[in-house]
């Protein structure tokens, strides 16, 4: 009786938090747990849970997935706006889930905050994990990336689900020996492109073999620690893959899946990689190639991840960046275009991004090309600047603002394409801003 009236409660709050236009995405959730801690019990899931979890590309692929299989004629429950913790999660079965606690669905998509691994699956069952990447990523909260890996690694000793894992990261790639005897261990890769290199140019974290502390060596890294690797010792690193990209044209948004091509609206291989994990979901939910395709070809996430406006004739291109190797590959975007282009990157220290701004000094702003105006904004924006100023940026590109507005502002004085980089809780305040404007200023 306890946990149906908690239900019925959190389920009115919810819909009150609707009706004044918030997502509801953590009260109701945050509210159930404190009323009862074994809440979960209570809810009867019918359906496939898929969980995606790494440092990177969490929102886009989950969201991608729930697509594809929505597309495909699936009932798909999932929590689309990145409420990836134990209450986001508490949330999205609250809503959607009857009275007495039946969710029904096909499938169950959950982006994870890889902390929260652990501690949502252990109370409901999980069909499939789905892990992105590593990087070194809000040092507050996490610590080193080390700690969270072998939390998972603890969570999968005992699974015996489907797993999917980038086979081009080693700090993924290790949890295939997690649990010996599961069998259900898949992987996915990209083959070499015209971005691959064969050096490292970006800070990396594991590069040498988790096993026996050899230095890895690679056949060509696609950006920081991914790429094609082997330990030349144990050979660590060589795997059978199951879903493999290949002649990828960055450029063009086009590869291919054995002999079919795939057509997409993202220029990144950031975003091939979250494609391809989507994609391997897909292939091993026996989802029809030809819907899978038509998905991919029209898939945009349009909330602050590689979104492309235009604002008083002005491409823009906003993206989330929440740590050294997010805002790497950013500006390998941003160098790649040769036209006029500025430059705001507006960087917060609330909690959730991490209190230590030390990161920025990882940023790979040596190698900024052809930038005519470079500005900051959040709440450490001289923090920004300084880094910039000491990359070799001449000080009188740089400018520094008290206020997103500000920053906004300033950087549709000019006429030329411009790059929009904030980090975590600064994205979503920024993206109002540019649309505000873009709202005032269009007639």
């Amino acid at each position: 009786m306890k946990k149906f009236l908690i239900v019925i409660i959190t389920k009115a709050i919810a819909k009150i938090l609707k009706l004044l236009g918030k997502n509801a995405g953590n009260l109701p959730g945050n509210l159930a747990l404190k009323w009862d801690k074994s809440i979960f019990k209570y809810f009867k899931i019918t359906g496939k849970v898929i969980a995606v979890t790494g440092t990177n590309g969490k929102t886009m692929t989950n969201n991608c997935i729930a697509q594809i299989l929505k597309d495909s004629g699936k009932k798909v429950i999932s929590n689309l706006q990145g409420n990836n913790m134990e209450t986001g999660v508490l949330s999205v079965l609250i809503q959607n889930s009857s009275l007495t606690g039946k969710v029904n669905a096909d499938y169950l998509v959950f982006e994870t905050d890889e902390s929260y691994v652990p501690v949502i699956y252990q109370k409901i069952s999980l069909d499939c994990l789905v892990v992105l990447n590593f990087f070194r990523d809000q040092l507050d909260r996490n610590g080193e990336m080390e700690t969270l890996i072998l939390k998972i690694q603890k969570f999968l000793e005992n699974y015996t689900g489907n797993l999917i894992l980038n086979a081009d990261d080693p700090n993924v790639s290790r949890l295939s020996k997690a649990n010996p005897e599961n069998e259900r261990v898949w992987f996915y890769s990209i083959e070499k492109c015209n971005e691959s290199t064969e050096q490292l140019h970006e800070a990396a974290e594991g590069t040498y073999c988790p096993f026996c502390r050899t230095k890895l060596q690679y056949e060509y890294y696609q950006y920081a620690h991914v790429g094609k690797f082997e330990c030349p010792e144990c050979h660590y690193g060589k795997v059978d893959i199951y879903q493999l990209l290949t002649q990828i044209n960055i450029e063009n948004g086009t590869f291919k899946i054995g002999e079919n091509t795939y057509k997409t609206q993202y220029d990144s291989l950031y975003a091939f990689y979250d494609l391809a994990a989507a994609t391997s979901v897909a292939k091993l939910y026996q989802i029809p190639e030809e819907s899978v395709i038509q998905t991919i070809d029209r898939f945009v996430l349009n909330n602050g991840r590689l979104e492309k406006i235009t604002v008083n004739n002005n491409r823009t291109i906003i993206n989330l960046a929440k740590n050294p190797t997010g805002v790497n590959v950013s500006l390998k975007v941003l160098n790649k275009d040769t036209t006029p282009k500025e430059l705001l990157f507006v960087l917060n220290d609330n909690a959730p991004d991490g209190k230590d701004v030390s990161w920025i000094w990882d940023i790979d702003f040596e190698n900024l090309e052809n930038v005519e105006r470079v500005i900051t904004a959040g709440l450490r924006p001289y923090d920004a600047a300084i880094r910039i100023k000491t990359a070799g940026c001449p000080v009188e590109k740089i400018i520094a603002c008290s206020s997103i507005k500000e920053a906004v502002d300033k950087l549709y004085e000019t006429q030329n394409t411009k790059y929009i980089i904030a980090n975590y809780t600064a994205i979503q305040n920024t993206r109002k801003e540019i649309l505000d404007y873009k709202k005032s200023h269009e007639k």
